[in-house]
């Protein structure tokens, strides 16, 4: 059902006292007093099934009592929308789902405790709106940030969207009958009150988008290029005192300086866009609920939750009655919680070079816990958070570090940042200094503890200083990586003469990962008994979260790449690409350090209007068209080092060198007709003696035909 808006801007009139350009985003303001839209619909299924055997019998044979199977049900669904631009710029959508059983069943003969109906006709129970089952609704709020709407903001577009979910889900009979059976030991079965033990649940997602248009920033900031021309113009002829005519100025010199300038507002105004996607989604699961819902829908456990608050309900819903006290209840109340953060910006220094930058930061986690009431209180039971994190990073200060199955100097570094580490943790955690261990670390922090070997190894392969590196797991703000490409060279007479194109690329990427932690459920243990946190086997204070591993990984993508294509058509593709993983497990305090490196040489030629001769069906035909041919040749070397942090033995578990030469050449036959030729070639030689050389080819034709025009 739609109908007019009424739409009013109150403060867009001429006039206010708003007349400035700053206050255009609040004269722009409107409110419309009524929905845009509303719209409701419902269905009602009723479905009635019998089923009965056949008996099939031989003569002589008793038969059997078979019972004759009867379904009904009867189910009651309606759902609602509503759409309301409040304004032009801030719309919201709801939308709901109901789900209801009506309890509409034949006389069960001899079970008192049946519903009874005995009409049984469609019309019987049709007014009744029945039991819910299931209640799904959501809202969504979208508002276009008048950011653009203010001068000097006017670079900025922006816009938000928040979304919530929220759902009643009606628990299954056989739970609520174990309930009904410890709350009235004795009563027999049919003559038991079922209650009901339902599961709620909601969800919300913040997103936020953001681009930024920096040339309106600089133009606004005047930061134009100079055009280098004369600013004077000749004027005209005229006369002086003593009635000489003299000749108008000449125009001033073009300025000199005007290519420095430019050159530095180039600089200046590089970046030419900046993107930042943020995105958090957050849920809760609170199993046990024993309220029911409303036809259209609740405002319970609170207004909030219903909307995807995420503000913890469950020990006011405990308090208040609303959760089960059955003993045996042992489904987990859950909350989760996921965050992205993207951030991409394009720089041109000058028209040939394009910068692309790229920041990214991910972290989720997940609380799990059981539960029990006790007059009223909600009680936890081992409760386990656990998630995993990933953060773009910088790791080139170390990328061309020696490092092989024999020596590594970053690997070395790392084993040195372990006091310097251990040491800053005694001080900075106020901890009393109790002396030293074996080895020389503080007591607490030995040189095993998660809490010192991780800021120690991530200090060393991002080459961070260990007096100056952040001794926390998670990191803030991530780091950017970039790629690179510049196509200037072609602006060179000679270049423009040889080449049809010629770039060259760069690009890098680097990330710091946690796969997995988890909540140290030890640790919280020993807090509860008033012991302190310490592992007692090793003395050292126990971490708040397990680690099972840290990654730590950069590649060159490529380390340089060129590509060009001569005039002669001969096109050429050479790169370097690198790559480096570092796995740190702190079950084993071994460190799996994985390099590789390959060069790749491609090569291509196209003969442009080859003749061929055939004798396809019988008769002579000249076939004519462009030949390409393509090679490509890459080499990779990949190898993988096991390092032990106490023992100084590092042993090579797998790596190889991969030989691989492509070669293709295409003729098309035909408008719609192409044949292929293609040889793969690929030889593999082991690092480690168990396994053999291999060598594999692949080489054949391949036609292709187009049905298309």
């Amino acid at each position: 059902m739609r109908w007019p808006v009424s739409v009013e801007a109150p403060l867009a009139k001429n006039d206010s006292i708003l007349r400035g350009s700053y206050w255009q985003w609040l004269k722009d303001f409107n409110i419309n007093w009524l929905p845009t839209s509303i719209g409701v619909q419902s269905d009602i299924n009723r479905q009635f099934n019998q089923q009965r055997f056949r008996e099939v019998l031989e003569p002589g044979v008793e038969a059997l009592d078979l019972p004759l199977l009867q379904q009904r049900n009867y189910l009651f669904n309606w759902q609602y929308t509503l759409n309301y631009a409040i304004s032009n710029s801030l719309r919201i959508n709801l939308t709901a789902a109901n789900t209801n059983i009506i309890r509409n069943y034949y006389e069960e003969a001899g079970n008192p405790f049946s519903e009874i109906n005995q009409d049984l006709s469609v019309w019987s129970g049709f007014f009744d709106t029945g039991e819910p089952n299931r209640h799904a609704q959501q809202m969504q709020l979208n508002y276009e940030i008048p950011l653009d709407k203010i001068p000097i903001l006017d670079f900025i577009n922006a816009q938000y969207t928040y979304t919530s979910n929220f759902e009643w889900q009606r628990g299954g009979d056989a739970l609520n009958l174990a309930v009904a059976k410890e709350q009235n030991p004795g009563v027999p079965e049919e003559q038991l009150v079922l209650p009901s033990i339902n599961t709620i649940q909601n969800a919300n997602t913040h997103t936020l988008t953001t681009a930024l248009t920096m040339q309106r920033l600089y133009d606004r900031l005047g930061l134009k290029k100079s055009s280098g021309k004369p600013t004077n113009q000749i004027a005209a002829p005229r006369t002086d005192k003593a009635g000489n005519t003299r000749e108008g100025e000449k125009p001033n010199s073009p300025n000199k300086t005007s290519k420095f300038t430019n050159t530095l507002i180039d600089v200046v105004t590089m970046v030419k866009r900046i993107n930042v996607n943020y995105s958090e989604n957050n849920g809760t699961v609170l199993p046990g609920y024993t309220r029911s819902i409303g036809f259209i829908g609740t405002t319970k456990p609170s207004l909030g939750f219903v909307f995807g608050s995420q503000a913890d309900v469950r020990f006011d819903a405990a308090r208040k009655g609303w959760l089960t006290d059955f003993q045996q209840f042992n489904q987990q109340f859950i909350q989760r919680t996921n965050k992205q953060l993207n951030i991409t910006a394009t720089a041109l220094p000058v028209p040939e070079l394009t910068i692309d930058l790229v920041a990214d930061r991910q972290y989720s986690s997940s609380l799990q816990e059981n539960f029990r009431i006790e007059d009223g209180e909600y009680i936890q039971l081992t409760p386990n958070t656990f998630g995993s994190f990933s953060i773009s990073t910088i790791m080139i200060g170390t990328s061309f570090s020696k490092s092989d199955e024999i020596t590594s100097e970053t690997f070395d570094t790392f084993r040195e940042n372990r006091i310097t580490i251990a040491n800053r943790l005694q001080q900075q955690g106020g901890y009393p200094d109790t002396g030293e261990d074996e080895d020389g670390f503080p007591n607490l922090f030995g040189k095993t503890s998660q809490d010192v070997l991780l800021p120690a190894f991530y200090a060393a392969y991002t080459g961070q200083d260990p007096e100056q590196v952040n001794l926390g797991v998670f990191r803030s703000i991530p780091l950017p990586n970039w790629n690179i490409k510049y196509t200037g060279l072609m602006k060179n007479k000679w270049f423009r003469k040889k080449f049809k194109r010629f770039s060259l690329s760069h690009g890098y990427r680097a990330a710091y990962s946690i796969n997995s932690f988890q909540t140290n459920l030890e640790r919280d243990q020993l807090i509860g008994t008033g012991q302190p946190p310490v592992n007692p086997e090793t003395q050292d204070l126990l971490p708040v979260d397990i680690l099972n591993n840290v990654v730590l990984n950069d590649q060159f993508n490529p380390l340089i790449r060129v590509d060009f294509e001569m005039q002669s058509s001969l096109s050429v593709l050479a790169e370097v690409r690198t790559d480096r993983a570092l796995s740190l497990s702190f079950d084993n305090n071994l460190l799996t350090e994985i390099n590789g490196k390959e060069y790749t040489v491609g090569l291509g030629y196209r003969f442009k209007d080859v003749q061929f001769v055939t004798r396809i069906g019988g008769e002579r035909q000249r076939l004519k068209g462009d030949l390409n041919l393509k090679a490509d040749v890459s080499l990779r070397d990949n190898i993988t080092i096991i390092r032990n942090l106490d023992v100084n033995n590092n042993q090579i578990t797998s790596g190889q060198n991969l030989l691989s030469i492509k070669f293709t050449a295409d003729y098309a036959l035909t408008k719609n007709l192409n044949a292929l030729f293609f040889y793969d070639h690929s030889f593999s030689q082991f690092a480690v003696s168990t396994a053999f050389p291999q060598t594999n080819i692949n080489a054949g034709f391949t036609l292709r035909y187009n049905f298309g025009n």
